[in-house]
């Protein structure tokens, strides 16, 4: 997981969501009400519910337009686990949260990159 999570509250505007994105080169931002983590917002969510319906994104708040309810999985959850929630909820990120505390975030690429390490392994004796 990526421990480091930029997040952002459920009043900022999405323009400013926009602009974090560009400047980190991250593709989503966790929105969170009183540091709580409450939803997740998507460059997809951005384009299909603010840009592609002519909003202005400075006028727009993220608790307009994020995804709730946020599916989580906590830190200790295997691996496995994880893709079974991701493919169940059709999503590609998940927070990791403990205690209700928002510790890293998950994504398939990350998945992926585990689970082709550990083939290689696996397999590096027949090679």
């Amino acid at each position: 997981m990526t421990k480091t999570v930029i997040t952002i509250d459920k009043d900022g505007s999405v323009h400013e969501v926009a602009k974090i994105m560009s400047e980190k080169a991250i593709g989503c931002m966790v929105v969170t009400d009183k540091d709580a983590p409450v939803g997740i917002a998507t460059e997809r969510d951005i384009l299909q519910r603010v840009v592609a319906k002519g909003l202005d994104a400075s006028k727009v708040k993220m608790k307009d337009i994020m995804t709730k309810p946020l599916i989580t999985i906590n830190g200790s959850m295997p691996i496995i686990n994880a893709i079974r929630v991701m493919q169940k909820n059709n999503v590609r990120r998940l927070p990791v949260v403990e205690k209700g505390k928002l510790i890293g975030i998950v994504t398939q690429r990350d998945l992926l990159r585990v689970l082709a390490f550990h083939v290689l392994i696996s397999f590096r004796p027949l090679l």
